[in-house]
């Protein structure tokens, strides 16, 4: 009987930051930690109510309601509006501005965009719009100071008691 020679087992790879242990959890507190820091539900809202309204008009022409110059308005309506969820997501400074103007559009789709994405994308629009003009970024969590109290004010003994 011959033995085969000794093979040596093969190296594990190098662990990249991806496989490394904690790699996914650690980008997932990342972005999370981004997240909070700006109207992230919001801008997901008003993007998916400018999608529906964006593609509804080139839906099979059985589910379109309205063609013409009115798909064309309601396009328009749906590239701001996703454009509007960009602004809040990547400028939260600009969340009032553009928490009006995607309200301002999501209701405007309803008469411009086939009943405003037969009322899904208006209602998400809307939402999202109101939600970005609602947030308020988290305060950071600061040391607490212990609280002042006023100083203790003695009485002489000769004054106010009466007792001498």
């Amino acid at each position: 009987m011959t033995t085969d020679p000794s093979v040596e087992p093969p190296e594990p790879p190098e662990p990249t930051e991806a496989s490394a242990p904690g790699g996914p959890h650690r980008a997932r507190i990342a972005f999370r930690r981004w997240r909070r820091t700006r109207p992230f539900w919001a801008a997901l809202w008003t993007g998916l109510g400018g999608f529906v309204v964006f593609f509804l008009p080139m839906a099979p022409l059985g589910k379109i309601l309205q063609v013409g110059v009115g798909g064309i308005a309601g396009m328009a309506g749906g590239v701001l509006l996703m454009a509007m969820a960009l602004l809040v997501l990547l400028l939260p400074g600009q969340r009032h501005t553009a928490g009006v103007i995607a309200v301002i559009a999501g209701v405007a789709s309803f008469p411009l965009s086939n009943l405003g994405g037969l009322f899904v994308g208006m209602f998400l629009s809307v939402l999202g719009g109101s939600m970005a003009f609602a947030w308020l970024p988290e305060k950071p969590a600061g040391r607490r100071r212990p609280r002042r109290t006023a100083p203790s004010v003695e009485r002489p003994a000769s004054m106010g008691s009466g007792s001498a």
